[in-house]
């Protein structure tokens, strides 16, 4: 058997929330322990330029900025672990966590294991993403100015992102397999109501053709069966997104959407569990704003290693 590791903070993602509360509790002195998971630099290491993150005027690389994270916290005592969390027990202190490496201990816990956007699962999306293929309009709007793009989504996001691109784009194409939306009235009026803003309804794409960039689609009309090839710069995917708690069911809070629950210090309902960003942020999902949650936790946590030393001490 592995021989438990036990650390004060633990953090699981090295997202932006992972790698901002590891750059806090190290500069608390607590050497904290970050795992990975899947993918080093969270969602954001996926996103070719980042342009509203706040001290790059010309933008920086996703990876870059998720390199440039790591850095930081390192340089204070952080230590980043290629690691995939897999089980987790708080049924007493400390918490215990099963990785794919080993095993840890931990006096404090912050969840940052982020979220992933849904996707259609269609020949060429994978392949095509970063290249015309999105699922954020707040990171890639920007680079569809005065290009065409399509929407794919019938809740309040889509319609959201949507209307977020006209901005940019000269025309927004909303693709929805339905004929109803789940978006709010005020959300569907907008857009109806934009001169940019155009539908197809009953409809599905099915392919993303295949290129230096994304020029067209494949759709499909799911009444009469009908295929057509529809020109496009861009596919902005919007049907929701998946946050990575799954192993935390049972043990913590959550949402019907399966977002853990936190107060606004980003408190579970464990004493000294937290979780941070898109692992219980179901509203903003941006890079500044994971960010600072992941500090709010590394924040809080150090307070509650000082009360529990106190207490200590107090005998």
């Amino acid at each position: 058997m592995t021989e438990t590791r036990h650390v004060k903070v633990l953090i699981l993602g090295a997202g932006p929330t992972g790698l901002s509360a590891a750059l806090y509790a190290a500069r608390a002195e607590l050497a904290p322990v970050v795992l990975t998971g899947m993918q080093l630099g969270g969602q954001a290491a996926l996103t070719d330029v980042i342009e509203n993150y706040p001290g790059f005027p010309e933008g920086v690389g996703g990876a870059q900025l998720g390199e440039l994270f790591q850095k930081q916290a390192e340089r204070f005592g952080a230590k980043v672990e290629y690691d995939l969390a897999t089980e987790v027990d708080f049924s007493q202190r400390p918490y215990k966590v099963v990785a794919d490496n080993g095993a840890y201990s931990a006096d404090t816990l912050i969840i940052a294991t982020g979220a992933d956007p849904v996707h259609l699962n269609i020949p060429g999306e994978y392949e095509m993403t970063g290249r015309g293929v999105s699922y954020c309009a707040t990171c890639d709007g920007w680079f569809f100015k005065d290009k065409k793009v399509v929407v794919v989504g019938g809740g309040d996001s889509a319609f959201e992102e949507g209307l977020f691109l006209t901005r940019y784009a000269s025309s927004v194409t909303l693709v929805h397999r339905r004929e109803e939306f789940r978006a709010s009235a005020i959300l569907q009026k907008r857009a109806q109501e934009h001169p940019k803003f155009n539908f197809i309804l009953n409809t599905v794409v099915t392919e993303v053709e295949q290129g230096e960039k994304v020029t067209s689609l494949k759709l499909k009309n799911v009444v009469s069966g009908e295929e057509s090839q529809f020109e496009t710069d861009g596919l902005f995917i919007f049907i929701g997104h998946t946050p990575n708690t799954q192993m935390f069911k049972g043990k913590l809070a959550m949402s019907e959407l399966g977002y853990i629950k936190v107060n606004d210090k980003m408190e579970t309902g464990v004493a000294g569990v937290y979780a941070a960003g898109e692992a219980a942020d179901p509203t903003f999902k941006q890079v500044i704003t994971s960010a600072g949650m992941g500090a709010a936790a590394a924040i809080q946590a150090t307070r509650h290693l000082e009360a529990l030393e106190a207490e200590s001490a107090r005998g």
